[in-house]
This record gives structure tokens, sequence and C-alpha cells, in this order.
């Protein structure tokens, strides 16, 4: 297999997987590569997710370092042999990589779980919210780069419109639901398609008031997609210079246990319906 240039979340997370099983059994690089009869350089580069790996590796592999869970082996079998050009890959060389990444752990996620707490996340937003969020962000970019910013994460939104739709459930501060990134009309069209898409089954909606006592979760904002099997979740959070991702076994356990906190202390979805009517009537 060719030596990738950028290999993309995806693909880094299955070298990562292979490394930690590689590690667990207590081998070197150097003694990987010799029960699989490659050099140190390619072992290191399978893991670095320069080059690919075929099943048939992934599967040695896996017996070499006594990895017995065949739900974990086929979920990294078919990272390995995903071929998959999405819609995302046309927006390559236009927007930054790590937005592309995003897409493609979206597409393949099981589920997805949101926090947000200063704005409407991104799979609920119109376009009207969307285009003043980036015009605000970007001010120095032309009209057309915004549109483009804005048409990709609008096109994100497939994931729960297919239909076979990814189940999800947000969790949304009422600092997000008041704060006007536009005009008011924008404001109350906005809160409109979140009470449109909460009515659906497989869209939960939840609402944390700002007069709720005891609340300490502000710092909780996160997108948590569900992987193939639990190893394979994946967290990511907003950074200085974009998303950032978190894949640790700490890690992860410690965002599950934080976002059901944060479920717990919100509003049932009837009241948070109920919640989000009366913002709207007050617009």
């Amino acid at each position: 297999m060719g030596r990738r240039q950028e290999p993309t979340a995806r693909q880094v997370r299955l070298g990562l997987e292979l490394r930690k099983l590689r590690e667990a059994a207590g081998l070197k690089a150097t003694e990987a590569a010799r029960l699989l009869g490659v050099s140190s350089v390619q072992m290191s580069q399978i893991e670095s997710a320069i080059s690919g790996v075929s099943e048939a590796r992934v599967r040695r592999l896996a017996g070499h370092y006594s990895c017995a869970d065949e739900q974990l082996i086929s979920a990294l079998v078919a990272m390995a042999t995903d071929r998959t050009r999405g819609w995302w890959d046309e927006y390559r060389g236009d927007l930054p990589t790590q937005f592309l990444d995003l897409s493609e752990l979206e597409h393949h996620a099981r589920y997805r779980w949101d926090v947000e707490f200063l704005h409407v996340p991104g799979l609920l937003q119109t376009e009207d919210y969307a285009r003043a969020l980036f015009s605000f962000v970007n001010p120095e970019f032309p009209v057309s780069e915004v549109e483009r910013w804005v048409e990709h994460r609008m096109r994100r939104r497939v994931i729960i419109e297919r239909s076979r739709p990814t189940p999800y459930r947000a969790v949304i501060h009422e600092g997000a639901l008041r704060i006007r990134v536009g005009d008011r009309r924008a404001a109350r069209v906005q809160l409109a398609r979140v009470l449109e898409l909460s009515e659906a089954d497989h869209v939960t909606v939840r609402v944390i008031p700002f007069d709720l006592d005891g609340f300490r979760g502000a710092g909780s904002a996160m997108v948590y997609a569900g992987g193939a099997v639990p190893e394979l979740d994946t967290v990511v959070r907003d950074g200085p210079n974009g998303p950032v991702y978190f894949d640790a076994e700490a890690q992860l356990h410690r965002y599950r246990t934080l976002f059901r906190r944060v479920e717990a202390m919100s509003l049932d979805p009837g009241r948070s319906r109920e919640f989000i009517r009366r913002l709207a009537k007050e617009l």
C-alpha cells in the first residue's frame, strides 16, 4: 500500500489501536515487525497511519497480540478495509482537515451525544444561524468561502435526516438558546428548528435552565461519538485551532460519566420542548 501524505483521524485511530494492542501484549515494535514479516520502518508506518494495513495483517497482528475480542477485531478490520470517499472529501483543500475528520467520524458513529452551552449544536443549526457564526468568526472571508462552510455544516445534518438516522441526544444550556447569533427572526426560526427535530423518535433534546440549583458543569461541552465497539468511541471538544479528539480509555470513561451527569440534571424531553416553546414566544 502507498504512503499517505495526510492520514485521516479514522486512519490514525486504527494505527493507535493496533499500537495499544501491541503494548498490552508486552511486545516492542521490532518484535511485532518480525512476527508480521515486515521491517521496523513498515511497522512504524502502519502504527502512525502513514501506511495502510490489510485485513489479513490486522488479523495476524491480533493473533500475535492474543486479542480474543472478535467484535473489536472486526471493527478494526472494517476501519482498515474502508475505502469510502464520503461527501466530505469534496471539501478537501477548502476546509481544515480536522473538520472533515469530524464529518467522517459522524458518518461512522453508532450514536451521537452533544453538550452545548454557548451555541446551538451544529447538527441542529439553521443556515442563517451557521452563516452568522462563520461570518463573525472569520470576518475576512469572502461571501463565497463563508457559504462553503455553511454548506458543509448543513450537509453534516444528513446523519440525523437520512432514512436510517443516527440516534442523537443533545443537552443544551438555556444560554445557548437565548443568545441571538443573528436577528430576532433568525432566532425564532432556529428555535422552531430545534423543536421540529426534537419531535423525531431518534432525537432527544434536553435543556439546562439558568435557574437550576447546584449546576457546576459549564465546562463539560462535548461531542461524544459512539464507535462500533465502546473501545472505539471518540470525544471531540473545541480547541483554539479547531476540534480536538480524545480516545484514551480513561478519557472516554470520564466523558461518558460526565455526559450522564449533565443529562440527569437537565429537564426531561417533554419539559424541554415546553421550555423552548416559551422562549420562542418571548421573541
